[in-house]
């Protein structure tokens, strides 16, 4: 048995000798024995080997990327702005007191309807009366002083004007020698003193009418102070405060009551500055209130500046209110209308970035080459997200790109549309 060893480990040896160290010589030995290219042709003429082409094209569509593509068309979504918003009254106005005093008439309790000019609140008159008599005394006696100091006005221009008769007469008689150049002098003076006198005239007829001026201000101001007294509804409305209770007493800046106009009633939000273009004046609105139900109206105010705080706009809708069934301050969804963005619905999954770090999708062009697109963010549903900026059709690779680059040629596989 040990012979059979030996010679097994001989012929072991000479084969790797002949492999390894004599490889050339039989390679050629072996070529010896195999049919020439006629012979072959020759003896299986039906048998073709594969085209070069052809297995060029099987390597060249194996290198190429295999990768899932939907076909995505665009639907049209977002035909309205959904906002979070609340009830406001038409206007609120908080009526105070500009005066003080003690209330002398009955309170009106809360949740009454007043109408435009009802009194509300009534302060005791007090000693407002004699004041207001007062000043039209100071009025009479300023006014009584105007027609004296006006003749004061009228006797100095006389005196002037005989000053001047008699200085003229002097000049003349001086000039001809029938007169001495003293007196001359005397009536010039006392025409100069003429002069001054109806100045001071008329500076007495100028403080006689600043009197009239003052006197009649001060009348004003007490006949103001008594209109003051009485505090009126400024527009009709409900009471959300009882009025000043009698025998209160008033400060300026108290407060008799709150009046509230909600009819009509606005609709208050706040819309994102990247859909504030898509809200119009003018456009219809709908809104469901907390308690469930549902009102329309129109969109009549848009905030031009946005909060600081939360970068959004004011929007007002202003609501018929006219069976007083919505209340102030109520949380409502609103739902303004606006025109519809095409959009594809497409999962989150297929989105990706680019070397930038813009996001965007693969898609498929003609010539099955993967390329990248920029998206426009939407927002999310439960099938999916929303997705701007893209053709109307598209090709969108969900499955594998991440594994190809812009520019690559790849297998794609288009998914069924029960998918």
């Amino acid at each position: 048995m040990r012979i059979f060893s030996i010679i097994t480990a001989l012929l072991v040896c000479a084969v790797l000798y002949m492999v390894v160290l004599e490889r050339d010589r039989l390679v050629s030995f072996a070529q010896q024995f195999q049919p020439s290219a006629e012979e072959v042709a020759e003896d299986a003429p039906m048998e073709v080997a594969a085209p070069i082409d052809a297995m060029a094209e099987e390597e060249a569509e194996d290198s190429r990327v295999s990768v899932v593509v939907r076909q995505s068309i665009a639907e049209i979504v977002d035909s309205a702005v959904l906002l979070r918003g609340r009830t406001e009254a038409a206007r609120q106005v908080e009526v105070r007191a500009e005066t003080s005093g003690l209330i002398i008439s009955q309170p009106i309790r809360a949740g009454a309807f007043v109408t435009e000019g009802q009194l509300m609140c009534e302060i005791a008159v007090g000693t407002r009366q004699s004041d207001v008599a007062e000043a039209q005394a100071r009025l009479a006696e300023a006014q009584s002083r105007l027609p004296e100091a006006e003749a004061r006005v009228a006797e100095a221009v006389a005196r002037l004007a005989e000053a001047e008769i008699n200085n003229n007469a002097a000049t003349r008689l001086s000039e001809s020698g029938f007169a001495s150049e003293t007196r001359a002098v005397s009536t010039a003076a006392t025409v100069s003193a003429a002069q001054a006198a109806i100045q001071s005239a008329q500076a007495g007829v100028e403080a006689a009418m600043s009197g009239i001026q003052s006197a009649e201000a001060g009348v004003m101001r007490a006949n103001q102070e008594i209109e003051r007294l009485q505090m009126f509804a400024p527009f009709s409305g409900h009471l959300e405060t009882d009025t000043a209770e009698i025998g209160s007493l008033m400060q300026p800046g108290a407060l008799c009551a709150t009046v509230i106009q909600l009819d009509p009633i606005k609709l208050i939000g706040f819309v994102p500055e990247a859909q504030v273009d898509r809200v119009s004046l003018g456009a219809l609105a709908g809104a469901r209130l907390a308690s469930g139900a549902e009102v329309r109206g129109e969109v009549t105010f848009i905030s031009r500046a946005a909060d600081p705080q939360t970068r959004t706009f004011r929007v007002e809708i202003t609501v018929d209110n006219s069976d007083l069934s919505i209340r102030d301050g109520q949380t409502a969804d609103i739902l303004i209308s606006s025109e519809g963005q095409l959009a594809h619905l497409l999962p989150s999954s297929a989105m990706t970035l680019n070397d930038d770090g813009d996001l965007g999708l693969r898609i498929v062009d003609e010539d099955n080459i993967a390329q990248f697109v920029p998206v426009v963010y939407m927002r999310d549903t439960v099938n999916g997200v929303l997705l701007g900026g893209l053709p109307e059709a598209v090709d969108v690779i969900v499955i594998g790109q991440e594994f190809v680059t812009e520019g690559v040629e790849v297998d794609p596989h288009y998914q069924e549309l029960t998918q």
